[in-house]
């Protein structure tokens, strides 16, 4: 293969090469034919007078186009082959194909076979052996055979929706050679890779390599773009869904799309990965019920095993079992404790309630229903029998949902199945012998099911049941009242948990059973529940019974109901369930009720294959449309070229006597402009791409060469002329005072050119000036994301002072930007932020104005310390600022340093700090919260005298 990626098929025939000096020679000796003239006498007498001689030579550029005629033949007969594909094969031993047929090689399988295919046919012409080795392939008979039984192979093999185990692979290609090397060992790789039970990284070719082949080769296709759906859960309010991918060079946007059971689109979502995101998370909006439809979830233009992921009856509907401490009575429905949970859960699970009215024989008939949650309204003491099977049942991964009432206040404290320690009694809100008044629910905590949830706020509580302070009991509350009481809290025991309302389930004792935050609570509890139900049995696990396989995944990702050789499911062993050559994945059980299982588990990632080894390893990429032969544009070249010569030639020797004689000069131009034409058809093959001329390069150096500062372009040439000059004084003042020497300011037009040049943005608000279009503005917030600032300026700090708090015109403006743009809660610079100390000692930041504030992406506090405080970015800067001082107009000067506007009130001085403000800005955004490091304390409390 050449530098220029061309070979040539028939390179002897570029011998003929060497005639063409001859050929030149003898072309420029070979006069032109006399032309032919009638004999009239007069005709001849005025030529006798004007004499014009025949050229002893032909002309320069009729040599040329005859010479590039003849090279264009002899090239074309040459048969350049651009991309060719250069396999030749290593003497010494067999050919081993050792191929990827897992989920990932299904959308280039056809370029692998055609790739494979190619290396068999040189294998056949020399006569070698070959072996095939499939990864997928439960079985491989390495056994080394002729060429044909390895087509064979090749065509009737087909890729399987499973991760490939090269392991095995290995150690069956081990065998079959034994002590014998091979002599090209090509691996088609998918460029995922697998790693093993006990170690990081696929080291599979460093393994191949010790097999001491003469030629180790690792042929890569398609799989860089492979991208799988590893999780996906049933929130609150949407589907979250969990892909990873392998190539993260570049952002991405997906479009995920969720289906029913008989394969129909309901629902859609995106999934979003970053420049250098391996693993990110989705989701699908869309009403619990229609969720409870979702079948399995796929990746749009994405066909494989992993881009769907299979949805099972866990992620539907639980079982719940209702458990009362008293009888239903039917003509009170609304004081029944079960009857406003009913309603609240009968839209989300199947509710179960027992026929027997003995608690004994209730819980036993519930748990033989293998429930997902139990809930008890108002039951104290529970027969002693019930307390051991609940328990088994609640460490198994029950969820048990208790709620208060008279019974329960009366019930002894040392309950096993109450989450907190009760107090005797309960506590009453209200009335003349109460403690308090009636108290509302206060903010739900960052942590636990409720958290997103808002504050009710027509909820009051008239009477609970109080929990005796313990150390944990704030870390067991997910919900309290106003006065810090408890008024939900929970305990973990093993795989199940207990959680207990401290209000009871009707009406009598709060508001909250007839809200509808109750609905949307008990919804979240059960939502957290286990999906599959739970079993109360005692000894060793319970052997589950074996699930058929009902339907199974293609490697396209297409569920079919042919199950080949796939066994049962165990769905009761221990730990994930794992796809394997036993149970592809798929749907197991029947129509009444299935398992999925996926291709990936849980919390997979896909990593590039390591490509490491002890030998040089060649890598290559899979053939298949990518070749091609220049010879019919040669021959093309050479016609044009014939075709040109014989105008010309005819031309010459008069046949278009009637032409003027300028016509000469044109034929000439045309025969030059042939000549280039061709070259360039030679020079310029049909298959390349345009892209690979980069003609911005030369501005992108320019504006890196240092750092520039940017602003704005509004449209308006006296907003933007201040930006400019002031942006050209702060860099006159930054080259004086710091090390720091930028470069001439640039105007930035939003909407169309590269903001990632610049780490800051000055954007001057003009109310007069046309409204940014919305992909400017996502323009802008897409930079603001990646770590760019913008410096807002309203320029209206003088107009608000006094004002009644409408904001001005440029203040409408401004918030009609920032209503589009998806910023942080914002704060002035507090006393100690960065930007008081990056350079200067500042306590303002004043501009042309002083009136106005410095708005700054507020921070969040640490709660490990109250005291402290942390960037919400990962690098301290914040990425939007706001002002109304007119900062440019304080920073700008004509080309002899005098500044073009005064400040307001006139002070030098105001603009003295205007300058130290713009350099503590520039010093911020470059050195990020650099000085907030606590090696320069001593320093700061020097400078500020204490």
């Amino acid at each position: 293969m050449s530098a220029l990626s061309f070979a040539f098929a028939y390179p002897a025939v570029l011998g003929a090469l060497i005639a063409l000096p001859v050929i030149w020679w003898l072309l420029r000796l070979t006069p032109p034919l006399p032309k032919a003239e009638v004999f009239p006498p007069l005709k001849i007498l005025a030529m006798v007078l004007k004499r014009e001689e025949t050229p002893a030579q032909s002309p320069w550029w009729l040599t040329l186009l005859r010479m590039l005629l003849a090279a264009a033949v002899i090239l074309a007969i040459a048969d350049p082959v651009f991309n060719p594909r250069t396999n030749t094969l290593a003497e010494g031993g067999p050919l081993v194909l050792f191929i990827d047929n897992g989920w990932a090689s299904a959308p280039d399988w056809d370029r692998r076979v055609q790739t494979a295919d190619a290396l068999i046919g040189d294998a056949d012409a020399e006569g070698t052996p070959v072996i095939v080795a499939f990864t997928a392939d439960q079985t491989n008979d390495a056994v080394p055979g002729t060429a044909a039984a390895a087509r064979d192979k090749l065509h009737a093999a087909a890729p399987r929706p499973l991760v490939p185990d090269r392991e095995r692979a290995f150690q069956s290609l081990k065998s079959a050679l034994g002590n014998t090397p091979p002599g090209t060992l090509a691996f088609l790789s998918d460029g995922v890779a697998a790693p093993g039970k006990d170690k990081d990284n696929d080291d599979i070719v460093k393994q191949l390599s010790t097999l001491r082949p003469a030629e180790l080769r690792l042929l890569e296709g398609d799989g860089n773009e492979a991208i799988a759906i590893t999780t996906a859960a049933n929130a609150a309010d949407d589907m979250t869904v969990t892909a990873t991918r392998l190539n993260s060079n570049g952002p991405a946007r997906l479009t995920l799309s969720a289906q029913d059971t008989q394969g129909r689109p309901i629902a859609a979502g995106a999934l979003n990965f970053t420049s250098g995101q391996r693993v990110a998370t989705g989701s699908i909006a869309a009403p619990f019920e229609m969720r409870n439809d979702f079948a399995r979830i796929g990746i749009d233009r994405h066909a494989t095993t992993g881009s769907v992921h299979l949805l099972d009856d866990g992620f539907k509907r639980r079982r719940v079992g209702l458990l009362s401490g008293q009888a239903a009575d039917e003509f009170q429905p609304l004081l029944s404790p079960l009857y406003y949970i009913q309603r609240a859960l009968q839209p989300y699970a199947d509710l179960i309630r027992p026929d027997a009215s003995d608690l004994s024989k209730s819980i036993t008939e519930l748990l033989a229903g293998n429930p997902s949650v139990i809930i008890m309204a108002d039951i104290g003491r529970l027969p002693q029998e019930s307390y051991e099977p609940l328990q088994r049942w609640i460490a198994n991964g029950g969820t048990l949902i208790r709620f208060a009432g008279p019974r329960l206040a009366a019930a002894p404290a040392e309950d096993p199945l109450v989450p907190v320690i009760l107090r005797q009694g309960e506590r009453a809100l209200g009335g003349a012998l109460s403690w308090a008044e009636p108290q509302p629910l206060a903010e739900f905590p960052s942590f636990g099911p409720f958290a997103g949830m808002p504050k009710p706020t027509n909820v009051l509580i008239k009477r609970q049941v109080l929990a005796e302070p313990t150390p944990d009991l704030a870390e067991r509350t997910w919900a309290s009242l106003a006065d810090g009481t408890p008024l939900v809290t929970e305990k973990s025991d093993n795989a199940g948990r207990i959680v207990l309302f401290h209000v009871s389930a009707e009406a009598t004792w709060s508001d909250l059973p007839i809200s509808g935050d109750f609905v949307e609570m008990l919804r979240r509890l059960v939502q957290m529940s286990r999906s599959g139900g739970v079993t109360s049995a005692t000894s060793a696990p319970r052997t589950a019974e074996a699930l058929p396989p009902f339907r199974l995944l293609t490697a396209k990702g297409v569920l079919v109901s042919e199950t080949g050789n796939a066994r049962p499911l165990e769905t009761g062993k221990k730990g994930l369930l794992l796809s394997s050559f036993d149970n592809p994945p798929g749907l197991y059980g029947s129509e009444e009720g299935f398992t999925a299982l996926n291709v990936l588990p849980a919390g997979a990632e896909l990593k590039p294959l390591d490509a490491s080894a002890e030998m040089a390893v060649v890598r290559e990429g899979l053939i298949g449309g990518k070749a091609w032969s220049a010879k019919p544009v040669l021959f093309l070249i050479a016609f044009l070229l014939l075709l040109a010569d014989s105008l010309l030639v005819l031309f010459i020797n008069g046949a278009f006597a009637r032409v003027r004689r300028p016509a000469r000069s044109i034929a000439k131009a045309a025969a030059v402009l042939a000549v280039a034409f061709s070259l360039g058809a030679f020079l310029q093959p049909t298959n390349s791409r345009a892209d690979d001329q980069k003609p911005g390069d030369e501005t992108i150096y320019k504006q890196l060469d240092k750092t520039h500062l940017a602003y704005v372009v509004t449209g308006e040439n006296e907003v933007d002329h201040i930006s400019e000059r002031g942006l050209e004084g702060l860099s006159q003042y930054l080259t004086y005072r710091t090390t720091l020497e930028p470069g001439a300011p640039i105007g930035v037009d939003i909407a169309r050119d590269e903001l990632a040049f610049y780490s800051l943005i000055y954007w001057p608000i003009s109310a007069s000036a046309p409204m940014p279009s919305n992909d400017a503005i996502n323009r802008i917030d897409a930079y603001m994301r990646s770590g760019g600032t913008v410096l807002f300026d309203t320029r209206d700090a003088l107009s608000a002072i006094g004002d009644s708090g409408a904001p001005s015109a440029n203040g409408e403006r401004l918030q009609a930007i920032l209503a589009n743009l998806d910023i942080p809660a914002l704060e002035p610079v507090p006393s100690h932020h960065v930007l008081t100390k990056s350079f200067y000692l500042l306590s303002s930041f004043p501009g042309r104005y002083t009136g106005s504030p410095l708005w700054i992406e507020a921070h969040q506090e640490n709660h490990s310390d109250s005291d402290s405080k942390q960037a919400a970015t990962s690098d301290g800067v914040t990425p939007i600022m706001i002002t109304g001082n007119d900062f440019a107009g304080a920073w700008a000067v004509d080309d002899n340093g005098t500044p073009l506007l005064p400040t307001v009130p006139q002070d030098e001085t105001q603009r003295e700090y205007a300058f130290r403000t713009g350099v503590n800005i520039m010093m911020y955004m470059l050195t990020g919260n650099y000085k907030s490091d606590q090696v320069h304390v001593p320093d700061l409390l020097q400078r500020l005298g204490q």
